[in-house]
């Protein structure tokens, strides 16, 4: 079953494409999220998560309530995978270039190899 988990947004920043990225916790878990789906969220708000998507706002009661039926029927389990690391060491994910707000590190400032010049 595909299910929708609510989490917390900690964090938003844009990547280097200009999609909206962000933080969100889990109960203590923190994920990184596209929140091109939701952009009037904010930090602070609570929002369902879909496979890596935010894909609307919910309200912080209803999101504890729903996050407490999904740990009660054993369905949080995925949140369990060890994860990378949100942002590595020095800031710069080697994947796709960009690193949280104010991240400095050696491809902040290199150009980017996959794009011809």
């Amino acid at each position: 079953m595909c299910l929708g988990v609510p989490g917390q947004v900690t964090e938003i920043h844009p990547d280097a494409l200009g999609m909206t990225m962000g933080k969100v916790s889990f109960g203590g878990v923190t994920k990184r999220v596209c929140l091109a789906y939701t952009p009037e969220a904010e930090v602070g708000d609570y929002v369902v998560v879909h496979v890596g998507f935010a894909i609307s706002r919910i309200d912080e009661a209803e999101a504890h309530k729903v996050f407490e039926t999904l740990r009660e029927l054993g369905e949080l389990a995925e949140l369990e995978i060890p994860q990378p690391p949100a942002w590595p060491e020095g800031g710069i994910d080697r994947a796709t270039g960009v690193g949280p707000p104010g991240a400095a590190g050696p491809l902040a400032s290199a150009p980017d190899e996959r794009r011809p010049s």
